[in-house]
């Protein structure tokens, strides 16, 4: 299912010696339910799940202007986040273009099932790798926990949070309808009241240049559930993986689909690939750099976390080891 919202916008020489070349580099840890956001050419990750409900506060960036291929990607870390993080979305400022907004999400202290209540939005200055938390008007009680929900940001500087649940494993949830909207050069929070919508939680969302949020999936509405999609150079929206859900959550199938939505006609294909495409996934993150879509992380089909990654060129729909 496909709902659209408007918003009014405009990684010894003896014969018998035998020499070995050991790589040792730090690399991130399986995970999945983390956040991406691509600042430039770089390409940051914020926290996700390393097990069960136990959420890292670390931070990692791929640079996507150097040539690396996806089996020894060059990962760099960065100061580690004030708390665990998973569930949440990321946005980056277009007013400056280097500071990352996180919005939502659920907090814990790092690395343990310790959930805490801290604040609902952070920020990351990727220049000098600063963390703050922003002082906010107006800001809504009831987005306090907030998570599994994707936010967007326009081009004036406004982020849209729609839906989600107050979840963290030690209350009854409740998921939400709301529109929340956070003006981050005034840091002024504003919330709609969608009447007319349903609650809607785990869904994949994106911003089109004529101001609609599109958003697909959800837990509630449809059987996909934990995919990514990403607005392509020629507009269309693509997407990859995902998964069925029941009634609680856990997921019954985890797809290796790769589908595309034309904007214009409203018609979903799904293209050819070729190459070795990857193993079913949910819950991983995806970024379009150039005509690449940058898959992460996630959780295959037999519920084990991934720490691989995987490129598509978009412009053949070809699954590649390396960004030219």
């Amino acid at each position: 299912m496909i709902s659209i919202f408007f918003c009014h916008n405009e990684p010894a020489k003896s014969p018998c010696s035998v020499n070995f070349l050991v790589s040792c580099q730090n690399v991130p840890k399986a995970r999945y339910k983390q956040t991406s956001a691509l600042v430039g050419t770089k390409l940051y990750f914020f926290g996700g799940e390393t097990s069960f409900y136990v959420a890292t506060n670390e931070v990692w960036y791929l640079d996507l202007s150097k040539y690396f291929n996806t089996i020894l990607p060059p990962w760099h870390e960065v100061i580690g986040m004030p708390v665990g993080y998973a569930y949440g979305s990321a946005c980056v400022s277009p007013i400056d273009n280097y500071t990352v907004f996180l919005v939502g999400g659920r907090t814990s202290l790092p690395n343990t099932t310790n959930y805490i209540l801290s604040s609902s939005v952070y920020a990351f200055n990727t220049k000098t790798s600063q963390w703050s938390t922003p002082s906010i008007n107006n800001f809504n009680s009831s987005f306090a926990r907030r998570n599994e929900m994707q936010a967007v940001v326009d081009g004036k500087g406004r982020i849209y949070s729609f839906g989600g649940t107050d979840y963290d494993n030690s209350t009854t949830p409740t998921t939400y309808n709301d529109m929340n909207i956070l003006d981050i050069t005034t840091m002024t929070w504003s919330t709609q009241i969608q009447s007319q919508s349903l609650a809607y939680i785990d869904y994949a969302a994106t911003l089109l240049p004529n101001g609609l949020i599109i958003y697909i999936g959800g837990r509630e509405v449809s059987a996909l559930s934990g995919s990514f999609v990403n607005m392509t150079q020629d507009g269309n929206i693509i997407l990859y993986g995902g998964a069925s859900l029941n009634i609680s959550g856990a997921p019954v199938t985890i797809f290796s689909d790769l589908a595309v939505l034309n904007t214009n006609t409203w018609v979903w294909s799904i293209p050819s690939t070729s190459g070795t495409k990857p193993p079913p996934l949910m819950s991983h993150s995806a970024a379009l750099y150039k005509n690449y879509m940058i898959i992460a992380f996630g959780q295959n089909a037999t519920e084990v976390y991934s720490k691989n990654i995987y490129i598509l060129d978009t412009r053949n729909y070809s699954w590649v080891i390396s960004v030219i």
